[in-house]
């Protein structure tokens, strides 16, 4: 891998440190380097300049001080793929021939790499073609912790852990900073369901908070120094986030320091005089609140002109230190760059996660298996574009069919059956009477697969869910296969037992119908432009997987915290706020409908550990072609005090015949502690790089004040005096070695 080349010498220097370092809490946004010019441009301001800037121009822009010759902010809806260019005031494509762009691996596969060496290449690539399309800030990272399997936009978010999410949004900010362009992170905050997202109410209590939900947005502001914050769509403790004076005023600017933009989501502004004073900045992407109705309360002495004064001077901030690109310079050429397509089949490659391989039969073996049957859509379907909210128009999206028949050439016969009908467009745009995705299979198209199955000598399933399936505006009912693929799977099985089974999905999966009769899956996500080629190296052994599973896989969908204690799903609502901004019609959200997060800190892998409650593949799991070795682990020392960093060492070995990564995880779990914790949580993780034979020293590293919790009464976080025994493995359901240390 060639990534390392394109780092700043800084992240280069942090990316080989440990996992886990410590913020620097005296360092200087580069957002105030302007502050005094940025004073004496807002002195010579009307107050009617200051209000036009706090509202959407047009679709994807804000204003800029045009006497001044200050630029528009132009945003770009992201976060896997510079959207394409729309009509300025609709949803409506201009159907330009150069806004083609790289269709990057969506947000579970980059976590699925756990490389914040990638995340921050992925920022990079991103930034690139957002500069060559004019944009000033790209709407991304989405980074909101994976709280149910059924989530419609897991496949956007990262992880069900805070710290691997927060350690790959600082790769994503960086990497997108540092090549000119802002981050707008999101959606800030607690926005872990699309069900009733425009009006649900989270109760959830301090604690979890704190421990759960914020530290991925907290580590890109305080260790990235990101320059926007979009506010989420639901409300908090009765409080919409866009209004919300504890999480906008206290703590993300007044705790964090956060010296940015905060911006509604599209459509998600209540109120004007709320929303003017306790933090938003920017209302998308229109005006009824931030327009007028502010201009109003301003000169009625309602909202004070020092509010106002505050949110042009986080604009001109961001404004001053992104340098605007001209109409003239944007949108000359292509998008989409062979050195973004490099970078999207990096991470493409080293997400994909094998989760079993009995018999071995992976990598194929072409001299054995001279006729593959490759069965199931999604092997011909791409999945740059579908369902609600943003998509890629992709300058091309390599399918696993075009991969597999490119890259096996004369060597072996494929033979292709459809096997289903994946969920389309067209029934899911039918509001009123939706048909469900988990039908059963076609009696014609089963035949036929099983046919071909039993002419060949193996079977690759290319099975899961599509963009239609997985869509933001709502979440999945179930995690079964959709369009009857488990009773295709038990078929394909009595015809043929060779099968390889790929999972194409962005969320966790019932996976017990595939698991009994599949000896080989994979999980390939929707991943991205270059996802096919990535997948066909994998099954053809030119490279190892070394993806891990950034979220538990249950055995089944009850299992999961949210739906054991019956919290989820809340009465569902027969709109959704951004479906309703599209069609031009009033949003039905209400903040009536209440989601109760009662599994508190057991969230993911917590749960399951803590509840004792075996997962079908937990968090964290992924095998190789290879097998490695951990050594013992040795401390830099037996008990840590509050300002040291916990250092561990230990000797890895790839005791395989194959050139291969692991990633090791270290986890802790307290001994004896007074305040209730989960069994184990995730400290540290480094991906290592083996050949074949190879042995290398790894150490992992984390601060003993990541061991704080949050105490509720005295508001504040607290160190607690323990026994820890520092658990590291392969996942968090496979330690290797345990390591006893006292804080």
């Amino acid at each position: 891998m060639r990534l390392r080349k394109t780092l700043p010498l800084f992240l280069a220097a942090i990316l080989l440190l440990p996992a886990c370092t410590q913020p620097d809490k005296a360092r200087q946004s580069k957002l105030v380097v302007n502050d005094a010019q940025i004073d004496e441009i807002i002195a010579g301001m009307s107050l009617e300049e200051k209000i036009a800037m706090l509202h959407g121009k047009h679709m994807f822009t804000s204003e800029g001080i045009p006497r001044l010759g200050i630029p528009e902010l132009i945003y770009a809806d992201g976060p896997f793929g510079i959207r394409e260019e729309m009509e300025p005031n609709s949803w409506g494509s201009l159907g330009w021939a150069t806004d083609s762009s790289t269709f990057f691996p969506t947000g579970s596969a980059l976590a699925a790499t756990w490389s914040e060496e990638l995340a921050y290449a992925y920022g990079t690539g991103m930034a690139r073609e957002a500069r060559l399309r004019g944009k000033d800030m790209i709407l991304g990272p989405a980074i909101n912790i994976q709280r149910l399997p059924t989530g419609g936009r897991s496949y956007e978010y990262l992880s069900e852990d805070p710290y691997l999410s927060a350690r790959l949004a600082v790769g994503y900010t960086f990497g997108v900073q540092d090549n000119g362009v802002a981050t707008c992170v999101k959606h800030y905050a607690l926005n872990n369901q699309e069900l009733n997202r425009g009006g649900i109410n989270v109760i959830a209590s301090p604690r979890t908070i704190r421990e759960i939900y914020l530290p991925p947005f907290e580590a890109t502001v305080t260790e990235a120094d990101a320059y926007g914050m979009m506010a989420a769509y639901n409300l908090v403790d009765g409080t919409w986030c866009s209004e919300n004076d504890l999480l906008q005023n206290r703590i993300l600017r007044d705790e964090w320091g956060f010296k940015g933009i905060i911006i509604s989501d599209w459509g998600g502004t209540h109120s004007t005089v709320k929303a003017a004073i306790n933090g938003l900045d920017v209302e998308m992407p229109g005006s009824r609140y931030f327009g007028q109705a502010l201009l109003d309360s301003v000169q009625a002495g309602i909202v004070p002109v020092e509010v106002i004064d505050k949110k042009v001077k986080n604009i001109l901030r961001v404004r001053l230190v992104i340098d605007p690109i001209s109409p003239e310079k944007a949108n000359t050429s292509i998008t989409a760059k062979p050195e973004q397509a490099k970078i999207a089949y990096d991470i493409a490659a080293k997400s994909i996660v094998l989760l079993k391989n009995e018999g071995s039969l992976l990598p194929l073996d072409l001299a054995k298996y001279k006729k593959i049957a490759v069965i199931g859509e999604n092997a011909v379907r791409t999945m740059a574009l579908g369902g609600v909210g943003a998509g890629v128009k992709a300058y091309k999206e390599i399918t696993p069919m075009v991969a597999l028949q490119n890259k096996i050439g004369d060597k072996a016969e494929i033979i292709y059956a459809e096997g289903y009908h994946g969920f389309t467009a067209q029934e899911r745009g039918d509001r009123k009477n939706r048909p469900s995705p988990y039908r059963d299979a076609d009696p014609k198209l089963l035949a036929e697969a099983v046919k071909v199955a039993k002419s060949a000598d193996v079977v690759l399933f290319i099975a899961g869910d599509n963009r239609e399936v997985e869509t933001e505006g709502s979440d999945r009912t179930a995690i079964t296969l959709p369009s009857g693929q488990d009773q295709l799977m038990e078929a394909l099985a009595a015809a043929n037992p060779n099968i390889v089974t790929v999972l194409v999905a962005g969320g966790p999966l019932d996976l017990r119908v595939v698991n009994t009769y599949s000896p080989s899956i994979l999980v390939s996500w929707f991943n991205g432009s270059e996802g096919g080629n990535a997948l066909a190296d994998v099954l053809l052994g030119t490279i190892s997987p070394s993806g891990k599973l950034p979220f538990t896989f249950p055995v089944k969908l009850e299992d999961s915290p949210a739906y054991a204690l019956a919290n989820y799903p809340q009465q569902r609502a027969e709109s959704d706020v951004f479906v309703d901004l599209v069609q031009r019609q009033e949003s039905a959200a209400r903040g009536d409908n209440k989601a109760f997060y009662s599994e508190e800190l057991l969230v993911g892998y917590r749960w399951f550990d803590t509840k004792q409650i075996a997962p079908l593949y937990p968090f964290g799991h992924g095998l190789t072609y290879s097998s490695f070795e951990y050594g013992d682990l040795a401390s830099a020392k037996e008990k840590y005090s509050a300002n040291d960093s916990v250092r561990i060492t230990l000797d890895l070995k790839n005791s395989g015949n194959r050139d291969a990564d692991e990633v090791v995880q270290l986890y802790v779990s307290r001994i004896g502690a007074k305040t209730e914790w989960p069994l184990k949580e995730l400290k540290a993780f480094r991906r290592v790089q083996l050949k074949a034979g190879e042995s290398k020293s790894v150490t992992l590293a984390f601060p003993v004040s990541k061991l704080r919790y949050w105490d509720e009464a005295s508001y504040k976080w607290i160190l607690e005096s323990s026994q820890l025994d520092v658990l590291v493995g392969s996942s968090a359901g496979d330690i290797r070695q345990t390591k006893r240390i006292s804080i």
